[in-house]
Order: structure tokens, then C-alpha cells, then sequence
């Protein structure tokens, strides 16, 4: 298993914690090396609602917080970026962090 974590903070924006998870969610499934989300190590990267929670995506005050396991090839802190761009729209004024927490192949 691989733990690998890259932190940036991201501009303004708002949605309730359930709706941003779900849309965070699909924005990292979007990336093309991001083969599914992940809850983690200790399971600590979740969002928990009504029926499942949502593995792999993490939304507190101050950060959002999400799980990946990525396709092996590409240097780890370009994917990483990918993921923080793709949902930096939907972050607001919270920080993203990106765990990579394991690769897949192709």
C-alpha cells in the first residue's frame, strides 16, 4: 500500500457537506488516472449520511479531504494536482488534500 498526501488551499465557494461530497466525489472520478475512491488507512476519509456513506471524500469547515487509488504510470504529485483542480471549483475557501492511497494497474 502506498500513503502519499499533497495539501493545497483553494478559493471560495458553498453547498451542504452531503451535496459537495457527491459532487466532489464525481469531480475526482472524473480525473482520468483515478481508478476509484477510497476511505484509507483506518477508514477516516468519509462522509457519513443518511443510508452509505460516501468513501473517499472527506468535507470538514476548513478542508476537503479526499481518497484515491490511481492508475500506475504518472508521477504522483501531477495526479494529485489533477484531482485538486478538478474540484477546486467546488471547495470554497477550504483547503484540498489528496491521499493517493494505492495504484492500480492500467
Amino acid at each position: 500500500m502506498i500513503a502519499w498526501t499533497d495539501t493545497m488551499h483553494a478559493p471560495p465557494a458553498g453547498a451542504p457537506r452531503t451535496d459537495l461530497a457527491d459532487q466532489v466525489a464525481e469531480a475526482a472520478l472524473a480525473c482520468p488516472d483515478v481508478r476509484t475512491l477510497t476511505a484509507g488507512p483506518h477508514v477516516r476519509i468519509a462522509t457519513y449520511r443518511a443510508g452509505l456513506p460516501l468513501a473517499g471524500v472527506a468535507v470538514r469547515d476548513d478542508e476537503i479531504e479526499i481518497g484515491v487509488v490511481v492508475r500506475y504510470g504518472r508521477p504522483l504529485p501531477e495526479i494529485a494536482e489533477d484531482v485538486r483542480r478538478l474540484v477546486r471549483p467546488l471547495a470554497g475557501d477550504r483547503k484540498i488534500d489528496v491521499l493517493i492511497a494505492d495504484l492500480a494497474d492500467g
